[in-house]
């Protein structure tokens, strides 16, 4: 385990760049370093001799990039229709390493066992706190002896390097638990809502933004929504705002010594007739006479020491660059060694900072160079020890120059800004504010009060350096108390309001950071995503405004009454992760709490899908496709036809469930369920006797009107073909789809759990006639039937009908019963209304709209008009779901609608009764 007694120490780096900065400043001086390859060719292991506390060590330095691993759902729940998207707030999670980053796991566990110590020179906030725990993971399961220590730097400099090597301490396990804690967050929720608004709407609408809108993803995030709710309420001011015109009075005066602008103290006036008088009373009398003169001395504080935030928001405002754009060109500057950490909160430096030593670093620059100078001279007195603007993260200090730029061949022109502005913000920090005079004059007109202020500069001090920001002198004549003049101009003006503009990228940062939305290190991030999602886009001034599709889903879901667009959410979130970050919440408490709310708003979202589907219709046109996540469901079991896809639990779009290959339509092998299904849901359970396996059961809810009395609502089935009662009421509901045998992909009959796709009409006898050759349904004694019972209702009863539909009263059958209006259920007449007896002896049938033309169509006559006894008959076996006569009438099935419908026995083919009560059953 060691050489010569000396202390192996595996030290790991978050990115390769600073894995070999720092192994190049601690092997100095030394007997020199050493590097050899990995098992990943891009992270480099460096070797050298360094000394711990007076402890020699032999040093073995590499490095991960960024996280070594990542969180997602277990297999079953990754497809996007593999379940309901409301599993996934309680869907096993796991945390792995991925493919791509395995080298690098096989590298640290092989240096791993032949070490004593491990340092984690991760980045000193909570993400690089989590990778951290991550790097410990791998390594401890190598070697389960490992000393782990933490290096906490801020700059890629010596005398920060060297002081944190000989400073270690504990890495600190709550920090990395709230970003644990903020990823399954993230991971859940956003899977939920990306899945459910993707679903439901990039089918259904076609959205011209996209060359194919069939790939792209409406996603959602919980950081992502409210930047984009920023946005989009601040269009909505602009477009709400309403011109109004107003009144105002202006007032200057020119003398020798220059000109004065007097302002009027009431700003301006809405009301016409008001603002005309108290003109008119002005120019009668246009004395002018000052009632007071002030001179004060004016301070211009230069700016805080500079944070993420700020660093983004004014590089935005001065140079137009993007935060992204921003952030990447900070973190080269930093790997190179020119810049403190960019990633910071902090905008306050330690009383332990020399921030001379970083001030001389400068002084050799030809541009700012003879500034740096003069502060560093006491008998200038330009220093001033900086403002601490309030906010530490108590892990980096800010962003601050950390070394000389000589320039780097390959650098961008932005390279070279930012780093000037890195230098010039410090340097002004640390710098005396600019001082002016200034003089403010009150006169009177007509007792009319107006104002005039000048201002001049009397020390520049950090605007010298800091160019960026200006403080333009304005000189005023001299004034006296009492002394009167006659104003050189005095008029009336008009002008109108005007909007709010749109939100600048800077001003976006600022909502961002005020509501606490995202973190430092990941705001770009989140405006980046919303560009890339086209919810907005950014104009050449850096403003924002938000697409038709961006506006569609934050009116839909602030139209469900739910402020899910609002950051209020998502800031009560962030302060939950650091109250875990502090100790004061444990991981398991905010996950709880934060996912139960949220579940509870997705759910109610769903439920009210219709207002994000009126809100997109008000922008696209309908594609005329489905989109609903209602079609798309969990896994039941392996397709056996295709044998490369799972067998989904589908809703059709009129309502009905089966279960279907998710390859359609490449595969077209299908499993028909019960027609009476209201409910369906796959459960966790799998089916012992069904092979091969595994066969998720479903727990089925029928309509209680719609199945035989002695069959219970609720039902725990299995598609694989074990389940009898499925099979039953299959055959007694039917599915819906009676008149399609479903076949599969290459056209083998599918694998329903049903009787009637393996029957043969050709040789099975028509239960009415009992002649082979013909169906039940197209019996010639069967149309007779029909004729003659649709012969029996008389034109005067036709009239009744139509005149008591004229009259809004109660339909009543040929039994004198009222009528109950019903809703059809069959394939052909789905949705269409009818009324129907309520007695069970009696078969009246008429369509709804029929009533209108004065025409009834179907059985009108009584049982008991045909000669048959009413104990002969059967009840009707649910709501217009069949009838049965006796067996020497012929057996006839009935449909809500009245449609005849075959029917038989599957067990033994015997029409005269169903497979539930068949004496052959079981044998």
């Amino acid at each position: 385990m060691s050489i010569r007694g000396r202390i192996r120490v595996l030290n790991v780096a978050e990115k390769p760049s600073v894995a070999k900065s720092v192994a190049e400043i601690l092997s100095r001086g030394g007997s020199g370093m050493r590097s050899r390859e990995g098992r990943s060719r891009y992270n480099r292991v460096f070797e050298f001799e360094y000394a711990i506390g007076g402890q020699l060590c032999h040093m073995l330095m590499t490095s991960v990039t960024g996280h070594l691993m990542e969180i997602d759902f277990e297999d079953r729940f990754r497809k996007w229709h593999s379940c309901d998207p409301a599993d996934l707030y309680h869907a096993p999670i796991r945390k792995y390493v991925p493919q791509d980053k395995l080298d690098l796991k096989r590298t640290l566990e092989e240096e791993a066992r032949r070490c004593h110590w491990l340092v984690l020179w991760l980045d000193c906030d909570r993400e690089g706190e989590n990778i951290a725990f991550e790097v410990v993971d791998v390594c401890t399961s190598a070697n389960s002896q490992l000393n782990i220590w933490r290096a906490r730097f801020s700059a890629l400099i010596d005398r920060e390097i060297h002081a944190s090597v000989q400073n270690l301490v504990r890495p600190n396990k709550l920090f990395a638990d709230a970003v644990d804690a903020r990823q399954e967050i993230d991971l859940r929720i956003g899977a939920s809502f990306t899945r459910f608004q993707t679903m439901l709407l990039r089918d259904a609408f076609v959205l011209d933004f996209a060359g194919d809108d069939r790939s792209i993803v409406l996603s959602y995030g919980p950081c992502q929504f409210p930047t984009l709710g920023f946005i989009v309420e601040r269009y909505w001011e602009i477009q709400a705002h309403e011109p109004e015109e107003f009144w105002t009075i202006n007032c200057s005066h020119t003398s020798e010594e220059g000109t004065a602008t007097f302002s009027w103290m009431r700003g301006h006036l809405f009301d016409y007739t008001c603002a005309v008088i108290i003109y008119e009373m002005c120019v009668e009398d246009p004395m002018a006479t000052v009632t007071d003169v002030k001179h004060k001395e004016k301070l211009k504080y230069p700016p805080y020491p500079l944070s993420t935030v700020e660093l983004q928001k004014r590089a935005s405002r001065f140079f137009r660059m993007s935060s992204e754009h921003t952030m990447k060109v900070a973190e080269e500057l930093y790997q190179a060694g020119f810049i403190s950490y960019p990633r910071t909160e902090t905008d306050g430096f330690s009383v332990n900072t020399d921030l001379h030593a970083i001030v001389r670093e400068q002084v050799a620059h030809p541009t700012w160079g003879p500034y740096a100078q003069q502060l560093l001279d006491p008998e200038v007195r330009l220093w001033r020890n900086p403002s601490n603007g309030g906010h530490d993260d108590k892990a980096h200090p800010p962003i601050h120059p950390t070394k000389l730029f000589a320039g780097v061949p390959g650098w961008t022109e932005d390279h070279k800004r930012l780093y000037e502005f890195v230098v010039r913000h410090f340097l002004a920090c640390v710098s005396q504010p600019a001082v002016g005079a200034e003089t403010k004059v009150d006169i009177d007109i007509a007792g009319e009060q107006f104002s005039a202020t000048g201002l001049v500069i009397k020390a520049r001090n950090y605007l010298d350096v800091y160019r960026f920001e200006s403080w333009g002198g304005v000189v005023i004549p001299t004034y006296n108390i009492e002394q009167q003049f006659i104003p050189t101009i005095l008029t009336l003006d008009s002008g109108v309001t005007r909007p709010p503009p749109l939100l600048s990228e800077s001003d976006l940062l600022s909502c961002m950071d005020k509501a606490g939305i995202g973190t430092d290190a990941t705001m770009h991030d989140h405006i980046k995503k919303l560009l890339d999602r086209y919810y907005v886009t950014k104009d050449a001034n850096t403003r924002f405004s938000p697409t038709k599709l961006g506006e569609a889903l934050v009116m839909g879901y602030d139209d469900m009454g739910y402020e899910l667009w609002k950051p209020y959410l998502r800031s009560m979130m962030e302060c939950d992760m650091k109250e875990v970050s502090m100790g004061s919440k444990s991981k398991s408490q905010v996950l709880e709490s934060c996912l139960q709310q949220m579940k509870a708003c997705f759910l109610d979202a769903r439920q009210n899908k219709i207002k994000l589907l009126d809100a997109m219709e008000m922008f696209f046109e309908r594609s005329g496709r489905s989109g609903d996540t209602q079609n798309f469901g969990a896994t039941v079991k392996q397709c056996g036809v295709c044998n490369e896809s799972d067998m989904l639990l589908k809703r059709r779009p009129n309502g009905d469930f089966m279960v279907g290959c998710q390859r359609f339509p490449l595969c077209r092998n299908v499993v028909w369920l019960p027609g009476a299904i209201s409910d369906a849901n796959v459960t966790g359970n799998i089916c012992p006797r069904c092979t091969p396996g595994p066969v998720f059961l479903i727990q089925f809810k029928f309509r209680r009107m719609e199945i035989p009395p002695n069959y219970d609502v609720d039902h725990l089935g299995c598609v694989g073909g074990c389940d009898d009662i499925l099979r039953e009421l299959v055959e007694i509901c039917g599915t819906g789809s009676r008149n399609a045998t479903p076949m599969t992909a290459r056209g083998q009959t599918s694998d329903r759990p049903n009787a009637t796709n393996r029957r043969n009409t050709g040789s099975t006898p028509c239960s009415r006639c009992r002649q082979a050759g013909h169906s039940s349904n197209d019996c010639p004694s069967q149309v007779s039937r029909s004729c003659r019972a649709q012969s029996t209702i008389s034109n005067a009863r036709k009239s009744t009908i139509s005149n008591a539909r004229n009259s809004a009263g109660p339909i009543l059958c040929n039994c004198g019963e009222p009528c109950t209006l019903r809703t059809a259920n069959t394939e052909s007449n789905r949705g269409r209304k009818f009324y129907a007896c309520q007695s069970r002896d009696c078969d009246f049938f008429v369509w709804e709209e029929n009533l209108e033309n004065g025409a009834a169509q179907g059985r009108g006559a009584a049982r008991g008009n045909s000669g048959r006894s009413s104990s002969s008959t059967a009840r009707r076996g649910g709501r217009g779901r069949g009838q049965r006569g006796d067996q020497a009438d012929g057996l006839r099935f009935v449909s809500a609608t009245g449609e005849q419908v075959p029917g038989s026995c599957f067990v033994c083919g015997d029409p005269s009764h169903f497979a539930n009560t068949c004496p052959n059953r079981g044998r």
